[in-house]
């Protein structure tokens, strides 16, 4: 490393500044593209510049003073990068076209690494910002918002495909398809952003391998997250909260394996965490909390782990679609517990079965949901608790806890 700073350090020492503004004598920001060496930096004065289709084929800094707006018009992409040590920073982005054969974004990043997208507001892009086969690169301190309309016509807040070590930290995004959507992406982390109001998932990721997932939080996106078909996944300190609808979810797990799912909370969402396909997933130290469904574990799933879990105020805490049961429950705190703890040790003398008889009926009879508050229904499950038979008998906490975490 130390080596390739010795090397750039006679370019940086020659690297220039070039203003362009309008009282310049460098007026559009594709002139300055044009007579930039490589590093040279690139400051734009505060102003409107109706420009589009920006090609960037060397490293610069471009970086804007006071917000200048690049006003791409409805016709088109902003930036486009092709070269690695990039930086674009400090500008007002809008209106990016769209099309159907085309992915138009704000910037976009090709085939380039240590590209910075950093501190920039975005308005009305088709996709925000946008990384292809690149790797180390950077979004971060963006304020992106899009102007959803269909699923269809509208892009991702931050997109990635087949990359790798992506940063995205910090960043406000709404209003797009996805907030962030990752495919094919690995050894990538995703932190401390707040995604909201999308269309669909406010985070999205398939076939993406050893990513970590931290402090983040998505709320009101129109089907919550989504992680399907992906391994050894790390997400902590996240916060799901308020995505309702009839295919709403906190998180949807479908055929991932070997992950971490820990520190999080599932906050009024109509389900926690759906679970299809799932293997080998440790689930610990989570908050279910004003949830329809705090779980709904599919028995497709086998050797997950739930431990030390806290289930409050949720209408149903774990459901699930068959009798046969390969995962194990250890040590969560359950309000809808009724035993006792004699020998003061912190954990229940009779163990817990978080499925009900109702919740089995809404699996095979949606419309059951009708009879929610029914007195048949507390007449139902009452009895399945005196002469347990049609819940999964192995489906069962054998400790747990007296007290939430």
């Amino acid at each position: 490393m130390k080596v390739c700073w010795l090397l750039l350090l006679p370019l940086l020492s020659s690297a220039k500044t070039i203003v362009v503004g309008p009282a310049e004598s460098i007026r559009t920001v594709r002139q300055a593209l044009f007579v930039a060496a490589d590093y040279d930096t690139i400051l734009v004065r505060r102003g409107l510049y109706r420009e589009r289709n920006l090609l960037v084929e060397k490293p610069l800094v471009i970086r804007g003073e006071n917000f200048p707006i690049i006003d791409g018009q409805m016709k088109g992409e902003l930036f486009t990068v092709r070269a690695s040590n990039v930086t674009i920073q400090g500008f007002d982005l809008r209106n990016v076209g769209m099309t159907s054969t085309i992915d138009w974004a704000a910037v976009k990043v090709l085939e380039a690494r240590q590209v910075r997208v950093i501190g920039n507001r975005i308005r009305n892009a088709y996709f925000g910002v946008y990384f292809s086969a690149s790797d180390h690169c950077l979004v971060s301190r963006n304020d992106i918002k899009g102007n959803p309309h269909e699923e269809q016509t509208t892009g991702n807040g931050i997109h990635a495909w087949k990359c790798d070590s992506i940063r995205v930290e910090n960043n406000r995004i709404s209003g797009h398809r996805d907030g962030i959507y990752f495919e094919f992406v690995t050894h990538s982390t995703v932190q401390r952003n707040r995604s909201f109001g999308n269309i669909r998932y406010g985070l999205h990721f398939m076939f993406s391998h050893e990513n970590s997932y931290f402090y983040n939080t998505f709320q009101h996106n129109g089907a919550g997250v989504a992680v399907m078909y992906t391994r050894k996944v790390i997400m902590r300190h996240n916060i799901f909260e308020n995505n309702w609808g009839s295919a709403a979810y906190g998180m949807l797990l479908k055929d991932i394996s070997d992950s971490k799912i820990e520190d999080n909370i599932f906050r009024r969402n109509t389900i926690g965490i759906h679970m299809e396909g799932t293997s080998r997933i440790m689930t610990q130290r989570n908050l279910f909390i004003d949830n329809g469904w705090g779980m709904r574990i599919q028995a497709s799933c086998n050797d997950n782990t739930f431990t030390r879990n806290t289930f409050q105020s949720n209408t149903f805490d774990v459901a699930t679609n068959g009798q046969t049961v390969l995962n194990t429950f250890d040590r969560n705190y359950w309000d809808k517990y009724e035993g006792y703890d004699l020998n003061r040790d912190g954990t229940g003398d009779v163990p817990f079965h978080p499925v009900s008889l109702y919740s089995m009926i809404i699996e095979k009879i949606p419309y059951g949901v009708v009879l929610l508050h029914s007195f048949m229904v507390t007449l139902l499950d009452r009895a399945e608790k005196v002469m347990p038979s049609l819940t999964p008998e192995a489906l069962v906490d054998a400790k747990p806890l007296m007290k939430p975490r």
